[in-house]
This record gives C-alpha cells, structure tokens and sequence, in this order.
C-alpha cells in the first residue's frame, strides 16, 4: 500500500467550524468518520488506535472535533455541551456533507464509528443523512440516547460492549429494540468500559474492520486502459 496523505482539515457547520484530522490512503475502500465520546476529542487515543487499523485496512478516516474550542472550554466546567447528542449529530452530518462534496473523497461510501455519546451522534446523523451515512458503528457507546432517531436508522450498526461494562449492556439492548434497522450486539469478553485491558482495543479494531469491510459499497473506479 502507498503512503497515506495525512490533511488537517476545518468543515463549516452553521456558523460554526470544525477541526479534524483526515488520513487518505491510495484508493481508499471507503471513509469512516469518527464521533468521540463525552470529554474526549480528535486526539483520543483509543480513537486513533482504531483509526489506524482501519487506515491499514484501505479505510480512510475523518477524526472530528465535534466542539469548537470555546464550546469545549465551558464544557470542561460546566459539561453543558457533551450530552447535547441533537448538536453533536448535525456535526457528524455536516461532515459527511463535507466529504461528498470533496472531489477525492466524494465517490467513498461513509461509515461512522461512535464512542460513548458519539455513538448516539452517529445513529442520529445516520437517520437525518440516510443517503450519506452507509453503515454505523459504536464502542462502549449510548446509542439509546439517539431517542426518537433510533427507528429511523436505516445504516446497518454494530454494537460493541464490554463484557464487563454491565450497565451499558444493558442500554445498548434496550436501543436493539428500537431499531430497525440491521444490528449486532458484540460483547468483548473481559473488557470493562473504556477497553484498556489488554488486547480488547485490538477486538474492536478487527470488529469494526469488518463491519466496515461488509457494508460499506466499494467505490466504483475505472477499469485501467488495456
């Protein structure tokens, strides 16, 4: 595989704009755009660690600030902006927008990968944009804080869970339930909420690559001259 361009790129939202990491490998399978979690940011390095794998893999991946800098300052005091799932899944929408409207990224089909309240992001951007957002996956996630957008997903999603991290094994089903669309439960044996033992960081990577790998379209390219 050739070298994978890395941009730093800054996506108009409403009024607001948006800083994020793009990574592009040569022919790219597909795109996938990173939603953190509560607290966290592009620099996540769970996130990364994901993203890297599934730059590996033929992915190219889009890690999203999903505050600006001055909504993440009173956040930090305040945590008034990290559950305002309804905000934060227009910015994930707004960067698929984005990226279709980017002649090197236009012909990907999109995935989102959600962590925390970035999964219920994901799901809602994927049911605003069902035409965009081709598949969705969430790590350790909320997806039942989504509410009402849950039965409106069309994308196929993948849960992935700690088999420690009970509570949210129990909220992830609860989600199941409400949507319609395809969904699988994985559940990482021995892993707790954040994945930080060993080797279960490495399980998500591997889940979400083929999740990714099984639903996101490859991208139609001319067939080289003969």
């Amino acid at each position: 595989m050739g070298t994978i361009a890395a941009l730093s790129i800054r996506i108009p939202s409403g009024r607001d704009t948006l800083d994020g990491d793009l990574r592009l490998p040569p022919d790219a399978r597909g795109l996938v755009i990173f939603a953190h979690g509560s607290g966290s940011s592009r620099f996540s390095t769970r996130n990364r660690q994901v993203a890297e794998h599934l730059g590996v893999h033929g992915f190219a991946t889009l890690l999203l600030d999903l505050l600006t800098p001055g909504e993440d300052a009173i956040d930090v005091r305040t945590r008034e902006f990290r559950f305002d799932v309804g905000r934060l899944g227009i910015r994930v929408g707004a960067a698929a927008q984005w990226a279709r409207g980017r002649a090197e990224l236009s012909a990907l089909s999109i995935g989102c990968f959600g962590a925390s309240t970035g999964a219920a992001a994901a799901l809602i951007a994927a049911a605003d944009w069902p035409d965009a957002i081709a598949a969705v996956v969430s790590r350790g996630g909320r997806p039942d804080l989504a509410g009402e957008a849950l039965p409106r997903v069309k994308a196929p999603t993948l849960l992935i869970v700690g088999g420690h991290d009970e509570q949210v094994i129990g909220l992830n089903r609860d989600a199941m339930r409400r949507l319609r669309a395809h969904v699988e439960l994985a559940i990482v044996p021995g892993a707790t909420h954040l994945f930080e033992e060993p080797g279960t960081l490495e399980q998500v990577e591997q889940l979400a690559t083929g999740w990714f790998a099984r639903f996101l379209p490859a991208p139609s390219r001319p067939a080289p001259a003969a």
